[in-house]
């Protein structure tokens, strides 16, 4: 089968579409045939080093496509033939991949493999950060950055779908356009000046400042997050597309007015198959009602993963990337 490995660290370069042996599905796993994989920004920080993990391996963790075949202890509703998505799969950039059957869920009808291979991993990241971190309530002002990217546009919508007041930072006036068509009340430009971001976020909420920041830039947002948030706000830190944030004073929290900040990852709310199914349930809900329309800006044949990259990590996307086998 091919598959797209990662045999040295670096940029979008070392993704290298090779013909490997197919994988085959251990106790508790099934092995998926892929009709579409998702692309996602923390792909960009295996394939980097950031997130160091043993070499050669094979890229990607989100897949839908259909059970071929089912290892031991996999007891649940799915069942070979099934169409199913996963966002945990081992190393969806390939025509086939193993995942964990308690982290897969079936495919409901009416949603293409596209969309479903796109919306699971950014779709349950919105839920948590929606439903979890912040509870948003309706009436609540919130700042999401990069709001024209994949995890921006479900949590904008999803957040007015809510009752929420959602203003997004975007980076082109296409990207204002898409994260307007969301719900967003106010667009942007990326901050420059933490201070004056701050002052123009006040300016937007009666002088309060937002209840939350989503912000998956990290780096260069950073200060001006915290400079957003009202008294006892809550900064949620789930990415850093534009690098890690570096070290700071945790007396900065009290300054900004005793707020809270927090680096989530979607791993630590789908601790269990439950939780997993639970959270799939609510983000299938929501798209099957319309409230939230998945955008899937690019495709891109799997052998053509390192161009998706560059593209990704160059902003020259919006909405969400698929990869097709």
């Amino acid at each position: 089968m091919h598959a797209i490995e990662v045999s040295e660290t670096g940029g979008p370069e070392v993704l290298s579409y090779n013909d490997i042996s197919q994988p085959e599905p251990g106790p508790g796993e099934l092995l998926i045939r892929a009709e579409a994989i998702g692309v996602n920004f923390i792909d960009t920080y295996f394939r980097s080093g950031q997130y160091p993990r043993p070499l050669p391996f094979v890229l990607g963790s989100e897949v839908c496509g259909t059970v071929v075949a089912a290892g031991s202890d996999t007891a649940g509703d799915i069942n070979i033939g099934d169409r199913v998505v996963s966002a945990s799969a081992n190393g969806s950039y390939a025509e086939l991949c193993t995942a964990p059957a308690s982290l897969t869920a079936k495919v409901p009808d009416g949603i293409s493999s596209e969309v479903a291979a796109s919306a699971l991993l950014k779709g349950l990241t919105a839920q948590y950060l929606l439903k979890s971190v912040y509870p948003v309530r309706s009436g609540d002002s919130v700042l999401v950055h990069a709001g024209a990217g994949g995890v921006g546009l479900i949590v904008t919508q999803w957040a007015t779908h809510l009752g929420a007041r959602v203003i997004t930072t975007v980076s082109t006036s296409e990207k204002e356009r898409l994260s307007r068509e969301a719900g967003a009340a106010e667009v942007l430009s990326y901050p420059t000046d933490a201070y004056q971001f701050g002052q123009q976020i006040r300016g937007l909420t009666d002088g309060a400042g937002v209840a939350a920041v989503y912000d998956g830039v990290g780096a260069t947002t950073f200060d001006a997050s915290l400079a957003s948030l009202a008294v006892r706000g809550t900064l949620a830190l789930f990415g850093a597309a534009s690098g890690p944030v570096p070290p700071f004073d945790p007396q900065q929290l009290n300054y900004a007015g005793s707020v809270y900040l927090t680096r989530p990852s979607l791993a630590h709310f789908i601790r269990s198959g439950e939780e997993f199914s639970e959270r799939a349930a609510d983000l299938f809900d929501v798209i099957g009602s319309g409230a939230v329309r998945v955008e899937v800006g690019h495709t891109y044949p799997l052998a053509e993963a390192a161009r998706a990259h560059t593209d990704l990590e160059g902003r020259k996307t919006t909405g969400s990337i698929v990869l097709l086998p």
